[in-house]
């Protein structure tokens, strides 16, 4: 039953939203499936299945049309330190429910992946998306915060108002807007702390992404690497205003203008009630 009911969920991808008034979401994922480290290690990662499956079951359960998208239209991967049932309360029918999902949709399976690049996304037009959603897992550290079509794209959402969603490291994606990205990513990298940028569109806005504390406590998965700067870092120093939570892990989501950000996997399905939300 399971099963049948992910792939009656998986087919509606395919077909014209059934609602009058169902939103279409736009999904941006990482290609990447490691994180290069500090000292040279490479991390193996991707997105967190919670972040990614938790809000898109929430937006086809509520009739709406999901588009999947990654920079270079590569399937994404899942991190498999995210296939825990820890990330879904200690429920492992969750668990298996949203893996269920997800095999459904075959969006990790090369060669039926569903997922554009965000060039075709760009041919098709943004004005048909109504948001855009991204979710953690170290990979966006790799990639997202440096893809030129992904400025792209949020400079368009941004103009406009539309709904713009980010959990967990997905907000580190913000970066890509940066007027001098490559220059003030060098920087970060290279362990000085750049000047805040002029022109960033994001400057001033409240939010929040996995905390510098948060990272501490979860730095053992790197196994005895480290990164090269972490995001909540990187995002004030372009200056936004980090709104941490008082007690790490616990479910943390902010709101500013268009901008929806969640601070870690606890907050995915607060943040796609709250993208939910915006599009009734």
């Amino acid at each position: 039953m399971k099963s049948l009911q992910a792939l009656v969920a998986a087919l509606a991808l395919a077909l014209p939203a059934a609602q009058a008034d169902a939103a279409h979401i736009l999904v941006v994922l990482s290609d990447s499936d490691h994180l290069d480290l500090k000292d040279g290690r490479v991390f193996p990662t991707g997105f967190y299945l919670n972040e990614l499956m938790q809000p898109v079951k929430l937006f086809l359960d509520a009739g709406h049309q999901v588009t999947f998208a990654t920079p270079t239209g590569m399937a994404p991967t899942v991190d498999r330190g995210s296939l825990d049932p820890m990330y879904f309360g200690g429920d492992n029918d969750a668990l298996e429910t949203h893996r269920e999902l997800l095999d459904a949709l075959a969006l990790t399976r090369p060669a039926q992946s569903p997922v554009l690049s965000l060039a075709r996304v760009e041919q098709m037009g943004y004005a048909q998306f109504d948001a855009v959603y991204v979710p953690g897992g170290h990979a966006p550290m790799q990639d997202l915060l440096r893809a030129p079509a992904l400025g792209r794209l949020l400079g368009d959402f941004h103009r406009r108002g539309k709904t713009t969603a980010l959990v967990c490291h997905g907000p580190i994606a913000l970066l890509s807007t940066l007027p001098d990205e490559p220059g003030f990513i060098a920087g970060l990298e290279q362990g000085r702390a750049p000047a805040a940028p002029a022109g960033w569109i994001y400057a001033g806005y409240k939010l929040t992404v996995i905390s510098n504390q948060e990272e501490e406590l979860a730095k053992g998965a790197l196994q005895g690497g480290e990164m090269k700067f972490y995001p909540q870092t990187a995002l004030e120093a372009a200056g936004a205003r980090h709104v941490s939570n008082t007690t790490p892990w616990t479910a943390n989501v902010v709101a500013d203008r268009e901008l929806i950000t969640g601070q870690n996997p606890a907050s995915a399905v607060a943040v796609a009630r709250a993208v939910l939300e915006r599009l009734d």
